[in-house]
């Protein structure tokens, strides 16, 4: 088992890029390889450092690569704003995945300060 596979934040950094998926597939198809590609690799990307950032040697290594996961998640947020401006999505589903965001962020933020 790779140590990824032990943490909560990146099960929970899965879930919602399954769940930032689930809504992306719902944008118009002319959207298909600008806002929904971008929102896919930013919610992909948030487990997917969290993942690689546990084979790295150091724990400072570790702490930048949860940075970039940190990003990501901040990146949807503000892609979601943008589909909600648009009409893709409803403004209670914008704030849902808006309160996942958050939750993560907070995870991730507290696990990386427990590296120190």
């Amino acid at each position: 088992m790779f140590r990824f596979e032990e943490l909560d934040i990146w099960k929970l950094a899965v879930d919602y890029a399954h769940d930032i998926y689930t809504i992306a597939n719902k944008f118009p198809l002319n959207e298909q390889y600008n806002v929904t590609s971008q929102l896919k690799r930013a919610g992909l990307s948030i487990s997917n450092n969290i993942a690689e950032g546990s084979g790295v040697t150091t724990n400072k290594n570790f702490s930048s690569f949860l940075d970039i996961s940190v990003s990501s998640a901040l990146e949807t947020v503000n892609i979601l704003y943008f589909a909600a401006r648009r009409g893709y999505i409803s403004e209670s589903e914008r704030l849902n995945y808006y309160q996942k965001a958050e939750t993560l962020i907070k995870k991730i933020r507290a696990f990386k300060n427990s590296l120190k």
